[in-house]
């Protein structure tokens, strides 16, 4: 089947557009907002450690629980060229990031490892992202202690063209929600 097969019956996530060559998707920060004011998850200190054109930092900027703002790209906010998955210092605090979907697993496993126990991992990700294989030996080694899915879809912008893709996304995305050292079962609410 073609792409526009599935564009036309809804039945996948394909687009008519090829992806943004970096998988730069920017969140729109009501997103943050409300997960924020919903979830009564308490953040500290955290590192926005793919922070684009910082929709979501400043969320957690204005909130007072941004302690860095990081990205490979230079997209003219926080701290450019940095190359997460180089960086093997202990963060003290929380990560929390909307991260290139390419590179997700990498992401959420180098996020545990830079973080203490009992510190905070936040994802924003696609639902689909509890699927597979590689992922399942990823989950059962390291259970997020909540994923927080959104009731309303969210709006995310290639290239955060937020004018151009004003309309929310055909996926559905939720907060995956990883505390250092947990064990137990994964609690599966909702926000928004």
């Amino acid at each position: 089947m073609k792409k526009t097969v599935f564009i036309q019956i809804g039945a996948s996530s394909h687009s008519k557009e090829d992806r943004q060559e970096d998988d730069f998707y920017a969140t729109e920060p009501k997103a943050l907002e409300k997960f924020l004011d919903e979830s009564g998850i308490k953040l500290f200190n955290v590192w926005e450690c793919a922070c684009g054109e910082g929709h979501l930092a400043e969320v957690l900027k204005k909130r007072n629980l941004l302690g860095k703002a990081s990205d490979l790209i230079n997209r003219g906010y926080g701290d450019v060229d940095v190359n997460f998955f180089y960086l093997s210092e202990f963060w003290q605090g929380d990560i929390l990031t909307n991260p290139p979907y390419d590179k997700a697993v990498e992401f959420c496993k180098h996020s545990l490892d830079c973080v203490d126990n009992g510190r905070l991992v936040v994802m924003l990700m696609r639902i689909q992202f509890l699927e597979g294989k590689k992922r399942k030996e990823f989950f059962k080694k390291n259970p997020p202690k909540f994923v927080f899915v959104s009731s309303s879809r969210l709006l995310l912008a290639k290239n955060a063209d937020f004018k151009k893709y004003n309309k929310p996304s055909a996926n559905c995305y939720a907060w995956y929600v990883w505390e250092k050292g947990f064990e137990g079962e994964t609690t599966l609410k909702w926000f928004n």
